[in-house]
């Protein structure tokens, strides 16, 4: 009894936890997930920025040229994949391996696909003159589609490993069991699907930046 009032008794006792303490409370790979995005976002800060001032500073109007149709075709991939890589959660929840497999296979796919229109909206771009020879309106946008394809690849290398193990469980009653209850399984595809929202997000910004400076 007394030791139970002893502990009530304490300074901060009942009060909600530090900043401090929610941090020690987050998985360290979590943790550098986190601290890996925010360094990315502030990567493509700075590059956005130095292109809206180089895109200013240019006598060039803008709008000479129709931004690349591919670029409006790969974010609707994106966003797509963004949804299907959102239901695996649920899925693991239900112990549905096989539609888990299916659902980050199909994000895969999407990615790729993604990937693919980003070329052609290169080509696009090639087609249109615009080259990289220094001018803002074409090195930027080839620089920062391409850092972000990058980013990506990174992200699907992931991703492929992931559906590697979750098919190789899913063909196992005792390995999709220990599959499902391995916490280090949940961190993985949590990490996955936030670090694809953030892709998903900072295409979606980087597309309207190429539509106001392009």
């Amino acid at each position: 009894m007394n030791s139970d009032q002893e502990r009530t008794n304490k300074i901060g006792a009942g009060q909600p936890a530090s900043a401090f303490r929610r941090i020690e409370g987050v998985p360290p790979l979590l943790l550098m997930l986190y601290l890996g995005m925010v360094g990315i976002g502030v990567l493509f800060l700075m590059l956005l920025v130095a292109y809206a001032y180089t895109r200013g500073q240019s006598e060039a109007p803008t709008g000479i040229y129709p931004l690349p149709r591919f670029f409006s075709l790969s974010t609707i991939v994106l966003l797509i994949s963004g949804y299907t890589i959102n239901q695996s959660r649920r899925l693991y929840a239900q112990d549905d391996l096989a539609g888990l497999a299916r659902c980050l296979g199909a994000t895969l796919l999407l990615s790729s696909v993604f990937a693919g229109l980003q070329v052609l909206g290169w080509r696009e771009l090639m087609a249109q003159g615009v080259l990289l020879d220094g001018v803002a309106s074409g090195t930027f946008i080839y620089l920062l589609s391409a850092l972000h394809v990058a980013h990506l690849l990174g992200g699907m290398l992931f991703l492929l490993a992931l559906l590697l193990r979750t098919h190789h469980a899913s063909r196992d009653a005792v390995r999709s069991l220990v599959f499902i209850r391995n916490p280090y399984r949940r961190l993985q595809l949590r990490m996955i699907t936030l670090y694809w929202h953030f892709i998903d997000v900072l295409w979606v910004v980087l597309f309207a930046a190429f539509l106001f400076l392009y």
